[in-house]
């Protein structure tokens, strides 16, 4: 199997990057005479597709999404994809100067380009790209992967526990789906949305508890005790691929166990070599794909230390990579490939199978640009309808805002720093504590803040703030531990998400010290003092992981701030003092 080379995927460079850059942002491409190969037409090649999405959290209209300017990378992942952003990554992929595909992969320019190009993604865009891709390939031999957190992150999606997204799924035709925000409604729950779907969900790593079993809660395998199927067999044309799933392994730490009680998570790299070979002894398949939600850097090493896998279609860390990421193992190379988020992009894989053999490949990542594709008229009419019951909530105005606010990269972005200060100013706290999450879109300058903006920040099944005292020396192991979760130098230590996002503090981090001493100098920024190891402080949060807190939901919180404010004009983010950083591509 030969690795494409990294520039060869900008087949866009010739094909996107010459579609037009409209002068008006609100220009949509209406005109269904205008045809959709102009744009999205790939090269003939090979006799299997897998399209692959991930990570879309329920955002069923086109958005704004920033990328981050922040993603370091360090020790083996030190200068390797998604770890290089703005010009950087530019440079490394050589695309500077391409308006289209600088706006697709990185920050630079972003708010010039977002006035010109409008927003992404849409998923009555996206079937109309699925649909296209699909047909002019052949049906029989086309896969689309859900690779998850795909029934949360809106308002809908709540108020609907994740059905307005199962439909959505069903609508646009999706074969395979694995999950992890999808755990954090109530197992019962879940398992309704999982007989709704028509999709095959699959998990190899997650179990039941023998008690739980013994009890009466069913597993799909009560031999094994899989709580969901682990793989399937697809045929596709004349070759058969196998596809194993993988759900986020940390789901119960980073996520309440509390609604799902009965299972147990985690990397299970042993199971996963166990069921590769059983595949590859009973099944005897052309290719292995993994779909998975461990996280890119996850990824990279599963792909390291478990031998036999052709590819690992992945998600969770929100990574756009346009490559697909050769890892050499004990007995080949494993592709690791990664779709962005918030329908914003589509991988698309193909792969040429000869005498039961990949002999090559070409991977894709296609940007969606909203402005380019006309929306599928089945798929906006059930968006309508979904969104119709809650509208008149959707899109009462809240506040308006004159800089953009956005919400990915390494450290606060803007819209936390929003969250912080909301918490901070109506909880009358000293200090604010707001989880890293990586899902969330943006809004640009100019543009009326909806409620339906701010549950894009905020819309989950444990909303509810908090303000308790907590003393100095706690404060500091709090921000150690995430500090860990995110830096650890072993990734099947790395739990997903950011740093915590902090207010009325500053501190220095060092990501490369060892644990417990990546956190120095902690400093409240209104008096200025040093922070007291045996001292208490007042401290509002919410999205607590075990006991249910038992304030306002935090979008409560963050709507009476903004109320009060009215205008956002200059949000000072507060951004930590980082040590040993210098020529480090991942921060710009």
């Amino acid at each position: 199997m030969s690795k494409l080379s990294r520039r060869e995927f900008v087949y866009m460079m010739a094909v996107l990057g010459a579609a037009p850059v409209f002068a008006n942002s609100h220009t949509r491409m209406t005109d269904t005479s205008k045809k959709l190969e102009d744009y999205y037409k790939l090269k003939p090649f090979g006799n299997a597709r897998f399209m692959h999405m991930t990570d879309s959290h329920a955002q069923l209209l086109p958005v704004y999404f920033r990328e981050p300017s922040v993603n370091l990378g360090f020790f083996s992942n030190f200068g390797k994809p998604p770890h290089i952003v703005g010009e950087k990554l530019l440079d490394y992929y050589g695309i500077k100067g391409n308006k289209r595909l600088e706006y697709a992969y990185s920050c630079v320019n972003f708010e010039k380009h977002a006035k010109v190009m409008g927003k992404v993604g849409g998923f009555a865009q996206i079937k109309t790209v699925v649909d296209y891709l699909k047909e002019s390939f052949g049906a029989d031999k086309t896969l689309l992967l859900d690779g998850g957190d795909t029934w949360q992150g809106s308002a809908t999606a709540l108020y609907t526990r994740g059905r307005d997204m199962v439909g959505a799924m069903n609508l646009l035709g999706v074969d395979v789906a694995v999950g992890h925000w999808e755990f954090t409604y109530k197992a019962e729950e879940v398992l309704a949305n999982v007989k709704e779907l028509k999709a095959e969900f699959l998990a190899q790593n997650i179990f039941v508890k023998e008690d739980s079993m013994m009890n009466g809660v069913e597993a799909f395998d009560e031999d094994t005790g899989h709580a969901f199927k682990p793989y399937t067999i697809k045929k596709m044309g004349n070759a058969r691929i196998a596809i194993i799933g993988q759900a986020f392994p940390y789901t119960t730490i980073a996520n309440p166990q509390r609604f799902i009680p009965d299972w147990t998570f985690g990397i299970k790299e042993d199971s996963m070599q166990e069921i590769v070979d059983k595949i590859k002894a009973e099944e005897k398949p052309d290719a292995i794909i993994v779909l998975s939600h461990n996280g890119f850097d996850t990824d990279k090493k599963m792909a390291q230390v478990c031998t036999g896998i052709d590819f690992i279609m992945g998600g969770h860390t929100h990574d756009g990579v346009p490559e697909a990421v050769p890892v050499k193992n004990a007995t080949g190379t494993t592709y690791v490939c990664n779709a962005g988020s918030n329908g914003k992009f589509l991988n698309v894989l193909d792969l040429d199978i000869q005498k039961g053999k990949i002999k090559d490949f070409k991977f894709t990542l296609l940007p969606i640009f909203s402005d380019l594709i006309p929306e599928n008229k089945e798929m906006k009419k059930y968006i309508e309808d979904v969104r119709l019951p809650f509208l008149k909530e959707l899109t009462r105005p809240i506040a308006t805002t004159e800089q953009t606010l956005f919400r990915r990269g390494n450290f606060n972005g803007s819209w936390d720093q929003i969250i912080c200060d909301a918490l901070l100013e109506v909880k009358e706290a000293q200090i604010s504590l707001s989880p890293g999450f990586r899902w969330g879109t943006s809004v640009m300058p100019g543009q009326t803040i909806t409620f339906d903006d701010l549950m894009t920040q905020t819309a989950m099944t444990y909303p509810e703030t908090y303000a308790r005292d907590i003393k100095g020396v706690d404060i500091k192991a709090i921000l150690e531990d995430v500090a860990d979760n995110l830096f650890n130098e072993d990734p099947f230590y790395q739990q997903g998400g950011d740093m915590v996002r902090t207010g009325g503090i500053s501190y220095r981090i060092n990501p490369t010290a060892k644990m417990g001493e990546r956190i120095t100098d902690i400093v409240l920024t209104k008096t200025g003092e040093k922070l007291d190891a045996s001292k208490s402080y007042k401290v509002a949060g919410w999205s607590t992981v075990g006991a249910q807190s038992e304030g306002e939901p935090v979008w409560e919180t963050v709507e009476t701030y903004l109320k009060n404010v009215k205008h956002i004009a200059n949000v000072k983010v507060d951004t930590p003092d980082i040590i040993g950083i210098k020529g480090n591509p991942g921060i710009i």
